[in-house]
């Protein structure tokens, strides 16, 4: 019965400050892109050589999208005729970062690791999508068509301010009603680890005692759809359990960034080379991200 009462606290007091902050968070990021034209932000990412990469990884930073909402944005970058390196750059980073993921960390984690885990990402991401760009595989996207367009009415933006952040909130109301699920799966999840997990399970797979904690992890996460909300909290768990940071950051890495529902529809988008290369880089991601942060933290 104890350990069941510490299960249950666990569970409501991590999923009332990520519901708090989820929708907080999502409501200013909402009203904010409501005052810049669509229509600009391609521009932005239109620059040629690594400014383009770097604002990829900026618009993935800012834009609160999961893995699946990456997609329809991604064909629509494509579409608009921006360069394949920086949609890739987007791509890899999108479903990883946003100041949600960064407010979480920082708050659940400590500030230092949500400044190196936004670091490494990026990095990482940009380097990626020069990568694939200077292999010259801008030829292995489909030649796809977009039915219909998910931009905003050029009207919102003659919208008064008390509209916009009732629109910013319900905008905010949706998607988390979109994660909601998700959301209450992965606490659940961290919370029953926290209640009822054996340790020496947990040290044996990916505590410190395993020098392949790392990659072994990163492997667990990856047949997993976890959205980096979710994931947090049962890496809070694992932590408390004794499984270093490092492991945790690749299994957040490993989870959020590859899902089966998004590589299905990638597949839809992009080539075989291109669906193969981005499974390998979020795991090498996730595997080095994992392993810098056991050393810096």
């Amino acid at each position: 019965m104890n350990t069941f009462l510490v299960t249950l606290k666990y569970f409501l007091f991590i999923m009332s400050e990520l519901v708090i902050l989820f929708i907080g968070i999502s409501m200013i990021v909402a009203l904010a892109l409501m005052y810049i034209p669509q229509g600009k932000m391609k521009k932005w990412m239109e620059g040629k050589g690594l400014w383009g990469n770097i604002m990829g990884v900026f618009f993935g930073a800012v834009t609160p999208f999961c893995a699946c909402s990456t997609v329809p944005m991604t064909l629509g970058f494509i579409k608009a005729g921006v360069p394949f390196g920086t949609v890739m750059s987007f791509v890899i980073s999108s479903p990883l970062m946003d100041p949600l993921v960064f407010i979480l960390l920082g708050s659940f984690m400590g500030w230092k690791a949500a400044v190196a885990f936004l670091l490494l990402t990026s990095v990482i991401s940009v380097a990626a999508g020069v990568f694939l760009d200077k292999m010259g595989w801008a030829d292995q996207v489909k030649n796809v068509r977009i039915k219909g367009s998910s931009s905003e009415s050029d009207d919102e933006q003659s919208v008064n301010f008390i509209n916009k952040l009732r629109k910013s909130f319900l905008k905010a109301f949706e998607d988390f009603k979109g994660v909601f699920t998700y959301m209450i799966v992965g606490v659940a999840i961290g919370a029953v680890i926290y209640g009822y997990m054996p340790t020496d399970l947990l040290a044996e797979v990916a505590g410190p005692d395993n020098q392949f904690a790392v990659i072994a992890i990163a492997i667990i996460g990856m047949p997993l759809y976890i959205r980096v909300e979710s994931a947090i909290p049962i890496g809070l768990a694992l932590m408390d359990k004794g499984v270093s940071i490092g492991a945790v950051i690749a299994f957040i890495i490993s989870g959020a960034g590859i899902a089966i529902p998004e590589l299905t529809m990638f597949a839809g988008i992009f080539k075989k080379k291109i669906i193969v290369s981005f499974v390998v880089i979020v795991f090498v991601m996730a595997v080095l991200s994992g392993l810098i942060f056991n050393m810096i933290i």
